[in-house]
């Protein structure tokens, strides 16, 4: 008898009525006008990465506002169904009829990616914008002058950013980097990043045990997570994202031994994941809900120009930077803001195995760049103390009543 194949075929989740062009058009032309038409509802429409995730800022700005404006009804955007939404929020599948309706009817919006392209703003409406990270890497219309800039159109900025009643800002750096890329001239919240509420909660420790417990990492392994950005220039086919995994994890248990275990994240965008693996000193955590629950298990970040090293900062934990296309991700594909080789708050690393080097002599080297990082957490964390999401809630919400 030869070998069995499984073969899965799925879709959206989407009823036959919705589903195609032609259908989404009808709704659009039809529908979609009659239910702008109607009354707005006391209702917030969440969403994080276009549906994809349950996560983010919206998901602490969500939390807090169950506890604190219980008096609002609440819905997230899915693409999928496949997180879980806590509390009594109404989850609505992207471009169904129910999604249209409650963009239609939220008399408020949060999101930190975008909204769909057929959105159209109501005048009572109110959008805030969350955005997802503080920014080494160009964004936005500085994106224009770079060689690889995204094969995707940039075009989005056109029906995006004009609908923001306000942008959140974790410190204010950020605020004139995201004033300027966007060519946004509205209100921007610098309150810190609701998202990175969590990392000072005193319920962080527990959470990071539970994290342990479902990723079925024993207690006695040092935990390291691998967390790099997307390439511009890396694309497998149009609208596909690959990664090349230069970092050599096939070499990591014969270098670092059987006391660590790596979890590798890939951003968001990436689409192309044959890399992903298991085998208990490596484990692909990129479909874990939220990656602010692995900076709390995590005993160090190794990255390279992501974002979550402004996060990850908050920790206090180390971090090692892979930057083995240093020059030619900052010079030619992407670019970046500030002088990084300068800020960096950990060292930058050419190969695998000064990788591997610098995670078993992690501790005994963190005072070499215990300025870097000082100085660092003071620029770029200043409103990191746990109390973001309510500072957001009072300037967005409660100032528009």
């Amino acid at each position: 008898m030869t070998g069995w194949n499984l073969l899965l075929r799925s879709r959206l989740a989407q009823p036959d009525e919705d589903r195609g062009a032609f259908a989404q058009r009808r709704i659009q032309r039809t529908d979609y006008p009659l239910m702008r038409s109607k009354p707005l509802r006391d209702l917030v429409v969440f969403d994080a990465y276009a549906g994809s995730q349950y996560s983010c800022s919206p998901r602490a700005l969500y939390e807090k506002m169950q506890e604190i404006r219980p008096d609002l009804e609440f819905a997230w955007a899915s693409k999928d169904g496949l997180f879980h939404v806590p509390g009594n929020a109404q989850v609505v599948y992207n471009n169904t009829r129910e999604h249209y309706q409650a963009l239609a009817d939220a008399r408020y919006i949060v999101g930190n990616f975008g909204v769909p392209h057929w959105f159209v703003k109501r005048p009572d409406q109110r959008y805030l914008q969350t955005w997802h990270g503080t920014p080494l890497k160009r964004i936005g219309h500085d994106l224009r002058e770079m060689s690889f800039r995204r094969t995707e159109s940039l075009d989005w900025m056109d029906h995006e950013i004009p609908a923001w009643d306000a942008l959140v800002s974790p410190n204010p750096f950020t605020s004139e980097v995201l004033r300027r890329a966007f060519r946004y001239d509205g209100a921007i919240l610098e309150t810190g990043y609701p998202r990175n509420d969590i990392l000072n909660s005193p319920e962080r420790a527990a959470i990071a045990e539970s994290v342990r417990a479902r990723l079925g990492i024993p207690r006695d392994k040092k935990v390291v997570l691998y967390a790099p950005t997307w390439r511009d220039d890396h694309h497998t086919a149009p609208g596909k994202r690959g990664f090349s995994l230069e970092l050599d994890l096939a070499r990591a248990r014969q270098t670092l031994g059987e006391d660590y275990v790596i979890l590798v994240r890939a951003h968001y965008l990436i689409t192309d994941r044959t890399w992903s693996q298991r085998d208990g000193s490596v484990i692909d955590v990129s479909g874990y809900p939220d990656i602010a629950d692995l900076y709390l298990l995590a005993d160090m970040l190794v990255t390279d120009y992501s974002s979550a090293m402004f996060d990850f900062a908050v920790t206090g934990k180390p971090q090692l930077f892979f930057t083995y296309d240093l020059e030619a991700y900052r010079d030619t594909v992407r670019g970046f803001y500030f002088d990084f080789e300068a800020q960096a708050p950990g060292p930058l690393l050419r190969t695998s195995e000064e990788v591997f080097d610098a995670i078993r002599h992690v501790d005994d080297r963190a005072p070499e760049h215990a300025a870097a990082y000082a100085a660092f957490v003071e620029r770029y964390c200043p409103y990191d103390d746990g109390h973001a999401s309510e500072r957001v809630i009072k300037a967005f919400f409660e100032s528009a009543e």
